[in-house]
C-alpha cells in the first residue's frame, strides 16, 4: 500500500469515552487502564492481546491500535450498540510518530508480521482491508480475510488530540449522543460503516 492511498485512520469508541480522550489524548490499553471509561473490546481478545509481544521488546497494550478501515470485523460484532458508538477519524500523519509499527493483519494473530513504519506499508493486502466484505465459502479464507481486514497501526502509549480530524457516526441519535458529550468535533453520518 502507498502512504498517499491512505486517506484516514481509525479507532473504534463508545462515545461516552469522547471527554477523557479530549482531556488525555487517546491512550493505549495500559495507561487507560487507570482511567474511568467504556470499553469496547472483547476480554477474549483482551486476553490474547495482554500476552503478545512486539518485536523489539513491548507489550502489545502499550500500544493504541488503530485500522485503516473500520468497517471489519470487530466493529461488525460491536453493530448492535451503533447508537453508543463512533469511528475517530485520525490524519495518518500520526503514522510518522516515533515508534510506530505497523501489524499486516490484526495485531493478535499468531501469524501477524510486525513492521516500522512506512516499511510495513509494503507487506499490506490493500484489496483485502479496504474490501466491503470478508465472507467466503470456504472457511480458512475466511478467517484469513477476517484478520488482514483488521490490519493495524500501533501508536506507543498515547495519540494527541490534535491528530483527530473527525467522526463517524452509523445515526442521528449517535450525533446528538456525541452533541451531548460536549466536545466539539466534525461528524458525519455513515450508517453503511455500523453495517446499518
Amino acid at each position: 500500500m502507498d502512504v498517499a492511498e491512505i486517506k484516514e485512520l481509525h479507532n473504534i469508541i463508545h462515545i461516552s469515552n469522547l471527554p477523557s480522550i479530549w482531556a488525555n489524548g487517546i491512550l493505549s490499553h495500559t495507561r487507560a487502564g487507570g482511567i474511568s471509561h467504556v470499553s469496547v473490546a472483547s476480554p477474549d481478545v483482551q486476553q490474547r492481546r495482554a500476552k503478545k509481544i512486539i518485536p523489539g521488546g513491548r507489550p502489545l497494550h502499550e500500544y493504541v491500535n488503530l485500522y485503516f478501515d473500520a468497517r471489519n470485523p470487530m466493529l461488525y460484532v460491536l453493530k448492535d450498540q451503533h447508537v453508543a458508538l463512533c469511528v475517530l477519524r485520525l490524519d495518518p500523519a500520526v503514522m510518522r510518530l516515533p515508534g510506530v509499527v505497523i501489524s499486516d493483519r490484526n495485531a493478535s494473530s499468531d501469524y501477524a508480521r510486525f513492521s516500522k513504519y512506512p516499511d510495513g506499508l509494503k507487506h499490506l493486502d490493500k484489496d483485502m482491508i479496504f474490501a466491503h466484505y470478508w465472507t467466503h465459502p470456504d472457511p480458512f479464507i475466511e478467517m484469513e480475510h477476517k484478520s488482514v481486514k483488521c490490519a493495524e497501526i500501533l501508536v506507543p502509549d498515547r495519540i494527541d488530540c490534535r491528530y483527530i480530524i473527525g467522526a463517524y457516526v452509523s445515526c442521528t441519535e449517535g450525533k446528538t449522543c456525541l452533541h451531548k458529550t460536549g466536545v466539539s468535533l466534525s461528524v458525519t453520518m455513515s450508517p453503511s460503516l455500523f453495517f446499518r
